[in-house]
C-alpha cells in the first residue's frame, strides 16, 4: 500500500509561517512522524510539496499510489483543476487542513475539493496528517476486504 502525502503552496514554510495559526513544526517534522506511523501501519509513503498547481496535478495524474493525504493549502478554495484531477483518478483522497478553516476568513470556508474527497480533517494542527493517514489506510483496507 502506497500513500502519497501531497502538500500545496506555502506548506514548505510550515514552522515559520504564522506559527500561532499553523504551529512550530516544520513539514520535515511532520514527515518524520508520518514515517514512524507508516511503519506501524505497514504502508509506504511518498512525499511531495509544491507551490505550483501543475506539479500537484501531475503527481495526481501519475496514479503511482493507492491513496492520497492532501493539504492543498489555498488551492483548496480556488482550484477546479485540482478538484477535477481528484475526481478523475479514482483513488481515495483525504483532505487535511492544519487550522480550522471555518473559524478563519470567510473565503476559506468553502473547499472545492471536499465534494470529491473521501473525507476532510480540519483544525487539529499537524495531528491532522496522522489522522488523515490512518483514514486513508482504513479506507483502503475496507475496500480490500
Amino acid at each position: 500500500m502506497i500513500i502519497l502525502i501531497l502538500n500545496g503552496p506555502n506548506l514548505n514554510l510550515l514552522g515559520t509561517r504564522e506559527p500561532t495559526t499553523y504551529g512550530a513544526q516544520t513539514l520535515d517534522d511532520v514527515n518524520r512522524v508520518l514515517d514512524v506511523l507508516a511503519r506501524e501501519l505497514g504502508v509506504e509513503l511518498k512525499y511531495l510539496q509544491s507551490n505550483h498547481e501543475g506539479v500537484l496535478l501531475d503527481a495526481l495524474h501519475a496514479r503511482d499510489f493507492d491513496a492520497v493525504v492532501l493539504n492543498a493549502g489555498a488551492l483548496t478554495h480556488t482550484s477546479y483543476a485540482l478538484r477535477d484531477a481528484i475526481a478523475a483518478i479514482g483513488k481515495p483522497v483525504v483532505e487535511v487542513h492544519i487550522s480550522n478553516v471555518h473559524q478563519r476568513e470567510k473565503w476559506r470556508h468553502h473547499s472545492v475539493i471536499s465534494e470529491v474527497s473521501a473525507g476532510t480533517i480540519v483544525g487539529f494542527g499537524v495531528l491532522g496528517y496522522e489522522l488523515g493517514l490512518r483514514a486513508a489506510v482504513a479506507i483502503l483496507r475496507k475496500s480490500a476486504s
